[in-house]
């Protein structure tokens, strides 16, 4: 069969690069809550699991079962009657983030993507993005 010319990735770096998208995609629900709360804590002034459910289009049973997970990992703290709250971990978390998702809709915006599909994009493409991608997109910007 003709491979067009393509070489197999060795087995060591396929396995590689498949370990780190698994791992990215664990880590990407966890960061999109942290940076959806620490906006509406910012925006708001408070962060509601009724909020958080109707912006990521999802039950409140789901909510509630992930701020368990991400208040057993220490990145927030739900106080009865008050809301939820970030820890430092969380808020350290939100900001890394969140200066990744800026940074890929940046670059894609200097492409010329238009601005609703680089919104879109970046917000997927921000949890898989190496360190050293993200600075060659700073890089590539001039900053």
């Amino acid at each position: 069969m003709n491979d067009g010319g393509k070489v197999l990735v060795d087995e060591a770096k396929h396995r590689a690069g498949f370990c780190k998208v698994r791992a990215a995609r664990r880590s990407e629900l966890a960061e999109d809550y942290i940076e959806l709360i620490d906006d509406l804590l910012t925006h708001q002034g408070e962060a509601r699991q009724v909020d958080i459910a109707a912006r990521l289009g999802v039950t409140q049973p789901t909510v509630a079962k992930m701020l368990r997970r991400l208040a057993e990992e220490g990145l927030l703290e739900t106080r009865r009657y008050r809301g939820i709250f970030l820890t430092e971990r969380g808020r350290a978390m939100a900001d890394a983030s969140r200066l990744r998702h800026e940074i890929v809709e940046r670059f894609l915006l200097a492409l010329g993507v238009d601005p609703d599909t680089a919104r879109i994009d970046s917000e997927g493409m921000e949890h898989h993005v190496s360190a050293g991608t993200l600075a060659a997109m700073r890089r590539f910007l001039g900053e």
